[in-house]
């Protein structure tokens, strides 16, 4: 019997990347950490990190659109770090509409702005869980 797989999903942004995850048999997600960047680099070290500990099986990335589903600026980058990934660890990358996600972690703090969150990390770690889980339910 094949082992359920485990994936990592991502919440990227220029200077924190938000990083949960996920496994198949409960198809539940969790929020795990923030990777910080830089200009949109990241700290690829943390992430070798996470690949070596969690041993996913694919990767999930957010992809911001606009509201109409239309690319945006983000969307490129985004596209750019998932293919970056992919490339760097021979994993499968999968993309997920992640539209309204943050909104919703700030709604789960109970906070208006990231600015008002206690701590900030926290918005893109549950931004990450978020999208994680809309792609599980869609599995």
């Amino acid at each position: 019997m094949t082992q359920p797989r485990t994936f990592l999903g991502f919440d990227f942004g220029l200077k924190n990347i938000g990083v949960a995850v996920g496994q198949e048999l409960t198809l539940t997600a969790s929020p795990l950490t923030v990777i910080k960047a830089r200009q949109g680099i990241p700290n690829w070290d943390d992430i070798e990190k996470l690949m070596k500990e969690w041993k996913p099986d694919l990767l999930v990335v957010g992809l911001p659109l606009n509201m109409d589903g239309s690319e945006q600026k983000m969307t490129k980058t985004a596209r750019k770090f998932g293919n970056r990934l992919n490339g760097r660890f021979q994993l499968p990358v999968e993309w997920q509409d992640e539209r309204l996600t943050t909104f919703e972690a700030l709604e789960t703090l109970g906070v208006h702005s990231k600015l008002d969150a206690k701590h900030r990390d926290d918005v893109d770690r549950i931004s990450a869980q978020l999208i994680l889980q809309s792609w599980l339910n869609l599995q």
